[in-house]
């Protein structure tokens, strides 16, 4: 069978058998068929190739083709195909044992299987904790507007993107949203002069008005990702963790997309001084997507509250696949690389000398604002810089096809907030060559330019 007979063949397969997550069924194009990948690159099934500006989907943090990853899962699955963790194995010793070396003091790891699981992971051991801490009505959860944690119920209820829930509302109760740090469109009012510091009150009159004594937690990312790359300072987090321990609520910290390097910083949270969450949820760069995992860290002394005798007092929550031999034996070489090769670093500065230069573009009319940090930026799109009308759904369309057909694949904020899915996302692999950036940050300037 020749290639354009097989492309064709299997396109009506895609068509007839395979349901693509977020794909509006419009008829107006057909899936992009990946074939193999190298570093930053991947080749489709018609021979093109295309640097993957978003890391697939934001974890492919170390690039195809590492052959001592998928060498570290041949090995585990060769010596101990599977074994559950309601016993143990030695990978996910070693894992668990890695994941507090990395966090500031010391913390116990449940294993998941994404993020999402994660994150459901640590809305139900906070509810627990604090039933067996004496108080029982500790069960609401805050999170922020535009923020993303995940698609399954609870995740989703976390989850303040209004566009993501349609339809599937009523969602689980007891989680209640506040405004984001959002400086460029502050939702406290244009002449807020520190949108932030306002913002993270706002969390502390939140807990006062619906009860300290009824708030288990807050979850957040430390930069929010997917609702827009939106970047607050420091102090925010800082103030936001004074708030949580003054409330006794336990913050949990949402590294998912931010964690293993993203930012510049092992974890996002390390870029403000002194904040030690009570919960770490992550996956995607925990294992570079070569194999699915995920995890919630937990401070040892919330997990000491689990080991107590008594009846229900265990953690009764499990993943048949969480933990999975191969997966942590991958976890493990993939930390190893990002060390070794000192990853981490790196992405601090390129992202200062060169995915910096993105900044630029805000000299450009139809770009309102750059936010970035380590190798997670966001462009935001607007119509008018005056008004900051968001750019329409056309004009970022024609944004997005422009880049791919000069070979760059980007991705924006859909599904977010109606009217306003207007945020360019730029998340490289951290492994991006020098030219690869340049080859970014050239191809989006050309195409912007022509608008």
């Amino acid at each position: 069978m020749n290639l354009e007979l097989q492309t064709d063949e299997l396109l009506q397969k895609d068509q007839d058998h395979l349901w693509h997550a977020l794909y509006r069924h419009n008829g107006a194009s057909s899936p992009m068929i990946a074939v193999r990948g190298d570093g930053a690159w991947f080749e489709d099934i018609q021979g093109r190739r295309f640097l993957d500006g978003v890391s697939g989907l934001w974890c492919l943090n170390l690039g195809h083709g590492r052959k001592e990853i998928a060498q570290a899962a041949y090995e585990q699955m060769t010596t101990l195909a599977y074994f559950p963790l309601t016993q143990s194995h030695i990978p996910a010793i070693q894992l668990s044992a890695k994941i507090s070396e990395l966090l500031p003091g010391s913390y116990t790891t449940f294993f998941t299987n994404s993020g999402s699981e994660a994150n459901e992971t640590a809305f139900k051991l906070c509810r627990q904790y604090h039933i067996q801490n004496g108080k029982p009505g500790k069960y609401k959860f805050i999170s922020r507007y535009r923020a993303y944690h995940g698609s399954t119920l609870g995740a989703l209820s976390a989850t303040a993107q209004s566009s993501r829930r349609v339809k599937y509302d009523p969602v689980v109760p007891g989680f209640i949203h506040v405004p984001p740090p959002y400086s460029y469109r502050c939702p406290f009012g244009d002449d807020v002069q520190d949108c932030d510091k306002v913002a993270a009150e706002m969390i502390d009159q939140v807990i006062a008005w619906e009860g300290s004594d009824t708030v288990a937690g807050v979850i957040m990312e430390p930069f929010i990702s997917g609702g827009g790359v939106i970047i607050p300072s420091p102090d925010y987090l800082q103030r936001v963790a004074e708030i949580c321990r003054k409330h006794d609520v336990l913050l949990i910290m949402d590294e998912v997309v931010s964690g293993f390097g993203r930012t510049g910083k092992m974890f996002g949270f390390m870029h403000s001084e002194g904040v030690e969450p009570d919960i770490v949820t992550m996956a995607k760069g925990l294992t570079s997507g070569y194999l699915p995992l995920g995890a919630a860290a937990v401070k040892s002394e919330i997990y000491s509250r689990f080991k107590e005798r008594g009846e229900n007092i265990h953690f009764r929550h499990v993943h048949t696949y969480g933990g999975h031999p191969a997966s942590c034996a991958v976890a493990l070489k993939n930390i190893e690389i990002i060390e070794t090769e000192q990853i981490v670093d790196r992405v601090a500065r390129l992202s200062d000398s060169i995915l910096g230069e993105l900044r630029e573009l805000e000299a450009l009319d139809k770009v309102g604002e750059v936010r970035g940090i380590g190798f997670l930026y966001g462009i935001e799109m607007v119509e008018d810089k005056q008004t900051k009308s968001p750019a329409s759904e056309e004009r970022m369309n024609q944004i997005l096809a422009g880049c791919r057909e000069k070979g760059l694949i980007i991705s924006r904020n859909g599904d977010t907030v109606p009217g306003y899915s207007n945020i360019l996302m730029i998340t490289p692999p951290l492994v991006s060559t020098e030219s690869d950036l340049k080859f970014i940050v050239d191809t989006i300037r050309e195409v912007l330019s022509g608008f």
